[in-house]
């Protein structure tokens, strides 16, 4: 049977597989993207393959650019997604028929072919079985495949194993049989797929493709090796890069260049069939309509930052270095000074707007699946050795921290830093690691590396406030409290170590430093960076450091009690004519409060009366008729009405002087201001 699957696979012109396009570029881009380039010699019209992974087929084909100079772009072609199932979707038979020839000859039924061999024979399939047969030595058993042919001369049966050759009469069949082959060998990379450029021009020349595709991000790491002498400007930097080729196939001399930016990029998943679906509208009759549906919309705002300049404070000596591993010089160099080795051949830096490269300047190999690390920086930077407090990250101890400046002529991308320390005995000592952010031309960062723990700090918190201004306005007082927040540090330095400290202090939004003066002060991330100079010593030294918020209230005067009022009037951060008037406001609320006395007393003098008459009414239906009980309670009642009437009189003057005293008080208010 071996040989009848060798012949039907001889019914197509199987190509091999090639690749013309030979990779010359790459460049990484710490953003997760990688440029691919490819070039290849064509004369005139040519067909360009190039295979890639299927996950890659969005990003190629929304990236990909052709370079031809003296040509152009015919097209570009590949495969469909799942290209098998749109290949038997309309074939007589499924991808199951070349499993074996048994089982594309059951999938065709009907269809005329001629068998060569010891019984030659053609005609129409009319079925295929599969028999098990058993051989002369009546043990050993063999299945066989037994095909029966409508021919001429009636059914008639052959072995296929036994048949020499078999071939199907219908020409169109046959290439039917031939595509399917076709697409089942160019399935076999399932995870791949071939791409076909066609590229349209005359003569000789050098066609160049490139796209960007997803690709591991490459990693900068740092080496600064601080020198012996702690007041030296001047630090050795050397930068790492490390590199993954997960590309799928083997990086061959290769110019590679690496990208430090934040590009923005997107994926779209161009390889899928996409359909629109037709929205169902409604037969439209009188008075019906189908309006566009609004979503609403979003306003921009502009939002404006500042912040203050920054002067650096002076060098100071260094923090002790944390516990280091250190190793001899001696030992390692052969009792020579050791030195930080510089790079064989130099990459090429260059500084974007938008982002930093660095180009090696000789081809790289690097074969798929590998990593590589080499390095792309080394040059000398700006460093100053100081101690940085964060209580956030340790309640009681600065840190060890360096300074770094870029002062050279490009940017850094963000990495890991390792930190070594030289001393004057020739140890090179390991103290600690860093992080470093992207570091742009001319700014600098601060490195915490280690803990200091030969410097301790106390903090103390504190929250004050006091009155600051007030004026009277359309008959209120409008004033200005200061809410002044203090945290007072105690630092105790070494005894023979000066240090330069600075104290990382939270920045309260919408607060103002008052203490000490801004010059010389960063703010990075909401938190103030306050330099303190620690001279050496056993001393403690005492530092405060202020905030101060400025809160605008405002007091009704007609609804404020006297109580509150008094407090204000007596404010000696008023001015005198504000102070006058509040007292004079307080004067008026008096004389209200006197006439509202005069009528509760009224009031209550009318009720105490109220209430007897009651009790003496209630006593005349205990007692007889025209007794002298009698007539002395008919006597005290004739009385009250009389203090009654007087009370009603007396109450409608203390009425009157509360509302006189009340509009007098009301008038001056208003008046104010």
């Amino acid at each position: 049977m071996r040989w009848l699957i060798v012949a039907l696979v001889s019914l197509v012109a199987l190509p091999a597989f090639a690749q013309d396009l030979a990779l010359k570029r790459v460049m990484l881009s710490s953003g997760g993207l990688g440029y691919f380039e490819y070039e290849a010699p064509v004369d005139g019209d040519a067909t360009l393959k190039l295979t890639v992974s299927l996950d890659q087929v969005d990003d190629v084909l929304k990236s990909l650019v052709v370079y031809d100079d003296k040509g152009g772009v015919g097209g570009l072609s590949l495969p469909g997604k799942e290209p098998l199932r749109q290949t038997f979707k309309d074939m007589p038979f499924d991808q199951s028929a070349f499993e074996s020839p048994a089982n594309l000859l059951g999938a065709l039924r009907g269809a005329q072919i001629s068998v060569g061999g010891p019984r030659a024979m053609s005609g129409r399939i009319v079925s295929v079985e599969e028999e098990t047969q058993t051989r002369d030595d009546g043990k050993t058993t063999v299945k066989r495949t037994r095909v029966a042919l409508f021919t001429d001369n009636g059914i008639q049966q052959f072995i296929l194993e036994d048949a020499e050759n078999l071939q199907f009469a219908d020409a169109a069949l046959r290439d039917k049989i031939s595509q399917a082959l076709l697409a089942i060998q160019a399935n076999r990379a399932k995870d791949a797929r071939t791409l076909e450029l066609s590229a349209r021009g005359q003569g000789k020349r050098t066609v160049r493709v490139a796209y960007i595709v997803t690709a591991p991000v490459w990693k900068a790491s740092y080496r600064l090796t601080l020198p012996a002498d702690a007041a030296a400007p001047k630090a050795a930097l050397q930068g790492w890069a490390t590199v993954e080729n997960l590309s799928g196939q083997d990086w061959k001399g290769v110019e590679l260049t690496l990208v430090s930016g934040r590009p923005v990029a997107f994926h779209q998943a161009l390889y899928e069939a996409y359909y629109v679906t037709r929205p169902e509208v409604p037969v439209e009759v009188a008075g019906r309509l189908n309006p566009f549906i609004d979503r609403g919309g979003v306003t921009a705002a502009d939002v404006k930052r500042a912040a203050p300049a920054f002067a650096p404070p002076p060098a100071a000596p260094p923090p002790a270095p944390a516990p280091a591993m250190r190793t001899r010089e001696a030992e390692m160099m052969g009792g020579k000074p050791m030195s930080q080795a510089t790079n064989v051949e130099q990459v090429e830096a260059t500084d974007a707007a938008t982002q930093v490269t660095f180009k090696f300047p000789s081809p790289v190999t690097v074969a798929n699946g590998r990593t590589l690390s080499i390095p792309v920086i080394d040059r000398q930077v700006t460093a100053q050795r100081l101690a940085l407090f964060q209580s956030d990250t340790a309640a009681r101890n600065p840190m060890a921290a360096v300074r770094l400046t870029n002062d050279g002529d490009t940017g850094l991308p963000p990495g890991i830093l390792t930190i070594y320390e030289r001393d004057k005995a020739g140890m090179v000592a390991y103290v600690g690691d860093a992080r470093l952010s992207a570091f742009p031309i001319g700014e600098k960062r601060l490195l915490a590396y280690a803990l200091d723990e030969k410097v301790t700090v106390e903090r103390d918190g504190a929250q004050t406030s006091r009155l600051a201004t007030g004026t009277i306005a359309g008959g209120a007082l409008k004033y200005s409290r200061v809410i002044r927040q203090t945290s007072t540090y105690r630092v105790h330095g070494p005894a023979k170590e000066p240090r330069q400290l600075i104290i990382m202090q939270r920045k309260l939004p919408g607060w103002d430093l008052t203490k000490p003066d801004a010059k010389g002060i960063e703010i990075s991330e909401g938190y103030y960076r306050i330099p303190f100079q620690l001279p050496g010593g056993d001393v403690t030294q005492v530092a405060e450091v202020a905030q101060e918020q400025t809160q605008h209230q405002e007091l009704r005067l007609l609804d404020t009690g006297s109580d509150q009022i008094k407090v204000f009037a007596q404010a000696t951060e008023f001015d005198a004519k504000t102070r006058e008037a509040l007292t004079r406001i307080l004067q008026l609320q008096q004389t209200v409060s006197e006439a509202e006395r005069k009528l509760a007393q009224v009031d209550t003098e009318r009720q105490q009366i109220v209430q007897e008459q009651a009790r003496l009414r209630d006593n005349l239906g205990r007692v007889p008729a025209n007794s002298d009980l009698q007539r002395r309670y008919l006597a005290t009642l004739d009385k009250q009405e009389t203090d009654l009437e007087a009370l009603a009189k007396r109450r409608a003057d203390a009425e009157k002087a509360v509302e006189t005293a009340r509009d007098a008080l009301r008038t001056y208010v208003t008046q104010l201001g």
